[in-house]
């Protein structure tokens, strides 16, 4: 009976309360002891209906019998009557009041009953009721850093490269882990996709040729193993020019110095941007082929430094410019179903080949040509650094396709109230060599939380919203198996997917700690670094230890979403909140990434033995995301952060008001549309801080407008199969509030002596300016529309 004494107690307490976003609250000692004392006290105050019937109870004594008897006499029947009436009224309002607290109270009870006594489930508990402070505790006791540690060494020994037998059956026994933890639904996902792999019987070469296209000698490539998917497939012929990063603005450097890469091989090394963006850059400027490289400079420095990089291993990466398979751009990949023969614009039309530092000092011992420029020059030692160029090569890549399967696993723990919003966590589970910082460590990490959610299952965690663990295949290939469910199940999931937690590429170092993610889920961040034990340093949090005073927080640990995660193909593509978790190394990153040397032993060594501890942070660190998100009755998504997203993209625009203006154009509109937004904000944080968190109807309708605010900004005026990634500030295109400034600052760019633009860039075309203007201002209005909730609620002037 006290027990439920209890429940009522707090269901009241939860109906008075306007402040109180979430069911947990962490209650301090004395607030305990003063809880104690005001239900003792209320063992002491003696019940309203009580009182009534003690004055109705006669006395006993002579004295009152005979001023009752006086009393009677003395009443006439109109006091009679009233008294009655009065009586009714009291006893009528008293009831009222009593089923309307009653009635109020049934559901803050209900929502009392689901943070369960441990008491009913485990006897040897304390019997105290699960607060947010009881939770992340139970996620610290069950979380087994041990397991973990053997998880990730066992998973980096076995041969999981996509479409293997070795993958196939390794699938297979994460569905029986997944089944064996008594989840609610476990399921699996194939899709038939286009992947690229090295031919062996043909490899691919690269040769010093002559003038007439005679081979004067083979390079000899260490490993022919070693490869960039979706490169094109065929030979290039023709000089070679070392081209840095093979940025932009590399590339324009170099024309600055007549030296066009135009029909020339380009040599370029790994770093700064994607091997991606680096072969789209170098095919925008006419590049024949690229050979990408990793410069000693870039990955260890250090050459005291034990574990290093051999000189004799190249780097693999994939270089389609997009997710997904390239081959179904925008719509999935199915089996026995006809596609239209379409290919990702996102593909290169040129042949490109990583090759060893070993290799690469070869080549460059044969440029001649200018120096490089100081901050263009490697550590390759003995290694003259010129930008060419030099004598002809030839690149031949034989690189076949092929209709591969691909499988995913699905695994989810159901929500009690709102079964339909799920909390998503996935990582990549193929690798390519070992693998063991690629994908061992999210693969363990997913494993360990579904056995430590499990757990707490079985001890009275309930989660409001769906817990939703993924294991996806082909994260080697650009994402292709997260890209093609979204794809495939995009019409329900921008409805029902609330937010993506990615756990991929988490532990590359233990100095620093970054979040790549979506605005919306900035201010939660915080507030959990805050609340995580620092793997480095006792006594302190993740939070301490990754920020510098005086130093903005964001500053150091907020990155945005970069294309090759795939936490960027859940924002950009499909609108859903996104996250992906790293601790990386101060100096250089981890070297042995996407190579055969990424074994157990040189993570491990590469984080001086500490890869356990570092794996359970970013565990403590999901876990509690994952609680909050799951089991908060308001979403703790920070909604009103756009309007300072916009704001500061608006920032870089004011710079052209003046030009626009000589135009007849003006930036009025957006200005307008982002007040649209913060009032929206405003208005939405209004509704809910005077709403009782205990009506079940509002906490749906306000999460519903919430979670769907990362959709919003997707815009509704391209195709997906044309521009994927559809999102304005995150996404590709010429939709997006990037390729608007972009455009703007052709009004500004070089001109030549005969008044044409340097560098072949595009022209500035009012008309497009305008459509572009027109486009982003209605899908900024529409977000602040759609973020005020229904139509009547609309207050805007146009």
């Amino acid at each position: 009976m006290e027990r439920f004494r209890g429940f009522f107690l707090k269901a009241h307490q939860e109906l008075s309360s306007h402040h109180s976003y979430t069911i947990y609250k962490q209650v301090e000692e004395d607030q305990g002891k003063q809880l104690e004392e005001d239900e003792k006290q209320e063992e002491r105050e003696e019940d309203p209906a009580a009182l009534i019937m003690h004055m109705e109870l006669p006395t006993t004594n002579k004295q009152g019998q005979k001023q009752r008897e006086c009393g009677r006499q003395n009443l006439t029947p109109k006091i009679i009557t009233h008294l009655i009436l009065i009586n009714f009224l009291v006893f009528t309002v008293a009831f009222l009041f009593g089923y309307i607290a009653f009635r109020g109270s049934c559901q803050s009870c209900k929502d009392a009953m689901s943070e369960v006594s441990d008491e009913e489930l485990n006897p040897d508990n304390s019997g105290s009721t699960l607060y947010w402070a009881d939770l992340r505790d139970m996620f610290h006791k069950y979380l087994d850093e041990e397991q973990l540690k053997s998880s990730i060494r066992t998973i980096s020994l076995l041969e999981r490269s996509s479409g293997s037998p070795g993958m196939t059956a390794l699938s297979h026994q994460i569905r029986d882990m997944f089944s064996q933890q008594k989840l609610d639904h476990v399921w699996m996902d194939t899709h038939y996709v286009g992947l690229q792999f090295p031919d062996p019987v043909r490899p691919n070469t690269l040769h010093w040729v002559d003038g007439s296209g005679n081979v004067l000698r083979e390079l000899q490539l260490e490993d022919p193993d070693v490869y960039c998917p979706y490169s094109a497939q065929g030979s290039a012929v023709g000089g070679l020019i070392y081209a840095n990063y093979g940025r932009l603005k590399d590339m324009e450097a170099l024309q600055e110095k007549d030296l066009d890469p135009k029909g020339h091989l380009l040599l370029v090394r790994i770093g700064h941007v994607s091997f991606a963006e680096k072969v789209s850059n170098a095919e925008a400027f006419g590049a024949l082929g690229v050979l990408i490289y990793p410069d000693p400079a870039d990955i260890h420095p250090d050459p005291h430094k034990k574990l290093r990089l051999s000189n004799h291993t190249a780097v693999y990466g994939h270089v389609h410019m997009g997710t997904g398979d390239p081959y179904t751009p925008g719509f999935p990949s199915f089996n026995q179903t006809q596609f239209p023969p379409v290919e990702s614009s996102g593909l290169p039309s040129i042949p490109v080949q990583p090759v060893s530092a070993s290799i690469t000092a070869q080549l460059l011992g044969k440029l001649s040509g200018p120096e490089a420029p100081q901050e263009w020059k490697g550590t390759l030692s003995d290694t003259p650094y010129r930008l060419g160029p030099g004598p002809t090569l030839r690149l031949v890549v034989n690189n076949y396709r092929t209709s591969t399967p691909i499988i995913s696993i699905f695994g989810c723990i159901e929500g009690r109230s709102e079964p339909d919003h799920y909390i998503v966590v996935g990582a990549q589970r193929d690798a390519w060599g070992p693998g063991a910082a690629k994908s061992a460590v999210g693969t363990a990490l997913l494993l360990e939380l579904v056995h430590t959610f499990s757990a707490m299952m079985r001890n009275g965690f309930q989660p409001r919203r769906s817990l939703l663990f993924v294991s996806w295949d082909a994260g080697d290939f650009g994402n292709v198996g997260a890209t093609e469910w979204l794809e495939g199940y995009l019409t329900m999931l921008h409805l029902k997917a609330a937010v993506y937690v990615s756990l991929d590429n988490a532990v590359l170092g233990d100095d620093q700690f970054h979040a790549k993610t979506s605005p919306l889920l900035t201010s939660l961040i915080e507030s959990i670094l805050k609340q995580v034990d620092s793997p480095n340093h006792s006594g302190q949090s993740l939070y301490d230890q990754v920020v510098v005073p005086g130093q903005s927080w964001e500053t150091e640990v907020i990155r945005p979403l970069p294309m090759d995660s795939s936490a960027y193909s859940f924002t950009a593509f499909g609108g859903v909140p996104a996250v992906e978790f790293s601790f990386t190394e101060k100096g250089p990153p981890y070297p042995f990434l996407n190579t055969k040397e990424d074994t157990y032993k040189n993570l491990h060594g590469a984080l001086q033995g500490r890869l356990p501890a570092v794996a359970r942070a970013v565990a403590m660190v999901v876990g509690q995301l994952l609680i909050r998100l799951s089991h908060d009755h308001l979403l703790p998504l920070d909604f009103g952060c756009y309007g300072d997203v916009i704001l500061k993209h608006i920032g870089r625009l004011n710079e052209f008001s003046g030009d626009l203006k000589a135009r007849g154009l003006t930036l009025q509109w957006i200005y307008s549309a982002r007040g649209d937004y913060i009032r929206s904000a405003e208005k939405l944080q209004k509704e809910i801080y005077s709403s009782e968190e205990s009506n079940e109807r509002l906490m749906r309708m306000y999460n519903v407008r919430i979670m769907r605010v990362e959709f919003y900004f997707l815009s509704q005026y391209v195709s997906p199969a044309i521009y994927p990634f559809r999102h304005i500030f995150l996404g590709q295109g010429d939709h997006t509030l990037g390729a608007f400034l972009e455009h703007l600052q052709l009004l500004r760019g070089e001109e030549a002596v005969d008044g044409s633009l340097k560098y072949s860039r595009p022209h500035f075309e009012e008309g497009h300016l305008r459509r572009q203007l027109a486009l982003l201002t209605w899908t900024l209005q529409g977000a602040a529309n759609a973020l005020s909730g229904d139509v009547w609620n609309i207050d805007n002037n146009f």
